[in-house]
C-alpha cells in the first residue's frame, strides 16, 4: 500500500486509539481492551509493511473496505460466511438510508419544474443530488448535484455528509456562493485530505434569475430554442482548501429554457470499444429534446447513453438532473 494511503489510515487508527484510551479511563469496567489490541495490531502491521494485506491470500485488501473499517485483515473473497452476511446486511441498510436522503424525483415550484435520474453503479452511490424548495420570501428552488471522489461505501458516507451540511446551512436569502464557501469549510475540516467533492449548486428564482456556483463539477448545459450553451466551472472542488472563495454565474432563463446537470458517470462512460460517451454526444442528444418535459429529457439522455454502451454496464455512478423554466400561466408551487 502506498505511503500516502498509509498516512491517512494511520491518522484514523491513532485517533481511534486515543478515544479508546480515554473511554477506558472514564469507564475502566468496560471491555474495550480487545478493540485497543486490534488497533495496536493494525499499527504494528504498518510498521512491518503488512498493513492492508489479506492474512489468507496475501493479496491487498480492497481500499474501499479499509476506508469503511481500517482494522480489516481479510479481503472480501476470504470473509467467513457470517462476515459476508453481516456485510450484506450493512450494505442493504446503507442503500436504504441513502435512498431516504434523496428528494422527490419530480418537483414543480417557483416557475420551474425539475426531474432527476439517479443510478448507483454498485449498492450505494457517491453522487450527491438534492432539490430544496424555497418557501419564505421570494419563491425559489435550490438545486444541487455533486460527485464525491472514490466509489462505494466510503463515497456514500461523504455523500450523506454533504447532504447534512447543505440541509443544515441553507437559509432563505443566503447567496449561493456564501453557502458553497461555508459548506466547503466544514467539509474540508471534517474530511480526510485524500477526499474531495465536485459540486454544482444553484438557486432558481420565480423571476427566472438563476445563480449557479460550479465547484469543479461537470459543465452544465443551458438548452434554448436555437442553441445549447456550456457553462464552465467557477471554483475549486470542495475539500481541497478550507478558505477557498467561489464566484457565481448568473442566468436569465426564459420560458422553455432548460438546464441539464449531470455527473461524469454520463460523459466519461465507456462502451465496449473503450470510447467515452463525451460532452459532444450529450449536446447532440439534447438537440432533439427541446420542448420536452424534464422527465422525458432525462430519460432521453439515459437511453442514448445505454445505446452507446451497447450492453456494457455502468462503471461509475450516474446522475442526470433537468431544470426547466415553465411557461407563464402554467406554474405550480
Amino acid at each position: 500500500m502506498a505511503e500516502a494511503d498509509n498516512s491517512v489510515f494511520r491518522s484514523q487508527l491513532v485517533e481511534r486509539r486515543h478515544r479508546l484510551e480515554s473511554a477506558m479511563q472514564s469507564s475502566p469496567e468496560t471491555n474495550l481492551g480487545r478493540l485497543l489490541a486490534e488497533v495496536d495490531a493494525a499499527l504494528a502491521r504498518m510498521e512491518d509493511g503488512t498493513y492492508g494485506i489479506c492474512k489468507t491470500c496475501q493479496e491487498p485488501v480492497e481500499a474501499e473496505r479499509l476506508m469503511a473499517n481500517p482494522l480489516a485483515c481479510y479481503c472480501l473473497a476470504h470473509l467467513t460466511g457470517a462476515e459476508r452476511d453481516a456485510l450484506q446486511r450493512d450494505l442493504d441498510l446503507a442503500m436504504e438510508i441513502q435512498s431516504s436522503l434523496l428528494p422527490s424525483r419530480e418537483i414543480a415550484t417557483a416557475g420551474f419544474e425539475a426531474y432527476y435520474h439517479y443510478q448507483a453503479a454498485g449498492p450505494v452511490s457517491g453522487d450527491y443530488c438534492d432539490l430544496i424548495p424555497v418557501r419564505n420570501g421570494a419563491p425559489g428552488l435550490l438545486f444541487l448535484a455533486g460527485d464525491v471522489s472514490g466509489k462505494g461505501v466510503a463515497a456514500s458516507l461523504l455523500m450523506s455528509n454533504l447532504h447534512a451540511i447543505f440541509r443544515a446551512l441553507y437559509s432563505d436569502g443566503m447567496p449561493v456562493r456564501d453557502l458553497v464557501a461555508r459548506a466547503n469549510h466544514i467539509f474540508c475540516e471534517n474530511t480526510m485530505s485524500s477526499f474531495y467533492a465536485t459540486l454544482l449548486c444553484g438557486l432558481a428564482s420565480d423571476s427566472g434569475h438563476v445563480d449557479i456556483c460550479n465547484a469543479g463539477h461537470c459543465p452544465p448545459v443551458l438548452v434554448r430554442e436555437a442553441e445549447a450553451i456550456t457553462l464552465s466551472a467557477t471554483g475549486l472542488p470542495l475539500g481541497l482548501f478550507c478558505d477557498a472563495e467561489y464566484s457565481i454565474c448568473r442566468l436569465e432563463m426564459q420560458p422553455e429554457d432548460m438546464l441539464v446537470i449531470y455527473t461524469d458517470g454520463l460523459t466519461e462512460a465507456q462502451n465496449v470499444d473503450d470510447q467515452e460517451y463525451g460532452h459532444e454526444r450529450l449536446i447532440k442528444a439534447l438537440d432533439g429534446c427541446r420542448g420536452l418535459a424534464p422527465k422525458a429529457v432525462a430519460a432521453a439522455c439515459v437511453a442514448d447513453l445505454h445505446g452507446f454502451l451497447s450492453g456494457r454496464s455502468l462503471a461509475d455512478d450516474l446522475t442526470v438532473m433537468v431544470l426547466k423554466r415553465r411557461v407563464e400561466g402554467n406554474r405550480a408551487g
